[in-house]
Order: structure tokens, then C-alpha cells, then sequence
């Protein structure tokens, strides 16, 4: 049986992520956002098989833990969505996900160089990147998140942190709200594009625990201020287009 539908404002900023990450070139014709439904435990909002800039709201999807649709549907689901799942599954403090191949992230994924953060923008790196290896879980692979089992693997790999660099992929970053994982997401790729421009310059001084704590928590208090912003950069937009 079908679950309770989820909010219509939550469907509607689900739309808007997939755009505004588009929009910031975080996402192209892959990669995928997700966010818990505000009423049903255990289950999660994604889009069906869509690039994240055609995302409507007929192609929000509710999945369990499983994996599986729990709404009704046809389309066909991301391979990827296990990526959720296990995440969602394991992490009862994540309220969102954001997986994406964001290029500047890359290089450090495939030298397993953690992130840092090197200005107050990125705090939340303040523990670092955790680091996924998928040929630990599954031998040689085409990289991707296919089953329950490789997605349990990369919730072991995230622990604790709020970005999880995947060698030869991408990226996964989570968030306590739809609006900060997606912040996260963004500020992760601009991060790795400034750490990797300092990298040459001399030894870099990341802010230290404290410093990424503190300025954690201020930019917490900020992101509707930026996630507003980022709506009304994507101009007049019909979610049902």
C-alpha cells in the first residue's frame, strides 16, 4: 500500500534542490539529492531516473530502506539510490543527502587527501572528508552505488563525518536539513577548488577544531539567507516543467 504522501512544500524544495545544485555546477546530467519524509519513518524522498535540472514534482518518489518505491510509480529509479538508503538507514541525525561528482572534488578522492576547510565557509570539514574505497566492499566494479551491500559499505566509510570522498566517483555529503546539505554540497566543491590552489603556495593553515566548530554553527544560523538567494537566481520556475 502506498505511504501518505509527503508535504507539498517539502516535495517543492526537494524541485528546487535539484535545480539549485545544477545551477551551481555541483550536479550536470547525473547525481541526485534526497530528503526524509516529513511524516513517515524510514522512508526518503528522491527522484525517479531524471537529470537534476528536469526535476518536477511528479518525479519525487518516496523509498524505503530497501531501496524500494513505497509511492506510486513507473518511471524508472536511480541505480544510485542505496547511496540513500544505507545512509538514511544508518544515520538517524541525516535529514538529507546530496551525492554528486563535482570535479574539484575528485583529486582528492583518488589520492586520499582528506578536505579541510580552509576558510569559515566549509567549517563543517573541520573533522576532515572521511575517505571510500569501493574495491574493500566489491572488488573491481563500474564505481557505482548498485545494491544494499556497497551502499552499507559507504555508511561505515561516512562514520561520523559530513562528506564522504568516493575514489574514482565523486562525493557524498549529508546534511540535519534539506537546505544544509545542500549548502554543504555546494561549499564542499568550492573548498577542494581552494584548497587545491593553496596547495601550491606553501603550507596551508586550516581553520583549527574550534575555529571550524564556531564558524559551523554561524553559517548554520545563515543558510536560509543563501538558500533564498539561490531560488531567486533560478528565476521563474514552473515545478510542474
Amino acid at each position: 500500500m502506498p505511504v501518505k504522501p509527503p508535504s507539498p512544500d517539502l516535495v517543492d524544495r526537494l524541485v528546487y534542490a535539484n535545480r539549485i545544485l545544477y545551477d551551481h555546477g555541483i550536479v550536470d546530467g547525473l547525481g541526485h539529492v534526497s530528503v526524509r519524509h516529513d511524516s513517515v519513518p524510514g522512508v526518503f524522498l528522491l527522484s525517479c531516473n531524471r537529470a537534476p535540472a528536469m526535476v518536477r514534482r511528479r518525479d519525487i518518489v518516496c523509498y524505503d530502506h530497501a531501496g524500494d518505491a513505497v509511492s506510486e510509480t513507473c518511471e524508472r529509479p536511480y541505480l544510485e539510490r542505496f547511496i540513500h538508503a544505507e545512509i538514511y538507514r544508518a544515520r538517524p541525525d541525516v535529514a538529507a543527502i546530496v551525492h554528486s561528482h563535482s570535479p574539484s572534488v575528485i583529486p582528492f578522492a583518488v589520492t586520499q587527501n582528506p578536505l579541510r576547510p580552509v576558510f569559515h565557509m566549509s567549517g563543517f570539514l573541520g573533522p576532515g572528508s572521511a575517505h571510500f574505497e569501493i574495491r574493500e566492499a566489491g572488488g573491481d566494479t563500474d564505481m557505482l552505488i548498485r545494491s544494499s551491500y556497497l551502499g552499507e559499505a559507504l555508511a561505515r566509510s561516512l562514520g561520523r563525518h559530513s562528506c564522504v570522498l568516493m575514489r574514482g566517483h565523486g562525493s557524498t555529503v549529508v546534511g540535519t536539513s534539506l537546505e544544509q546539505a545542500v549548502f554543504r554540497a555546494v561549499y564542499v566543491e568550492i573548498n577542494a577548488k581552494l584548497q587545491l590552489a593553496a596547495n601550491g603556495l606553501g603550507e596551508i593553515m586550516f581553520l583549527n577544531e574550534q575555529e571550524a566548530q564556531l564558524s559551523s554553527d554561524m553559517n548554520d544560523g545563515q543558510i536560509p539567507r543563501s538558500w533564498d538567494l539561490w531560488v531567486k537566481r533560478l528565476g521563474s520556475v514552473d515545478l510542474d516543467q
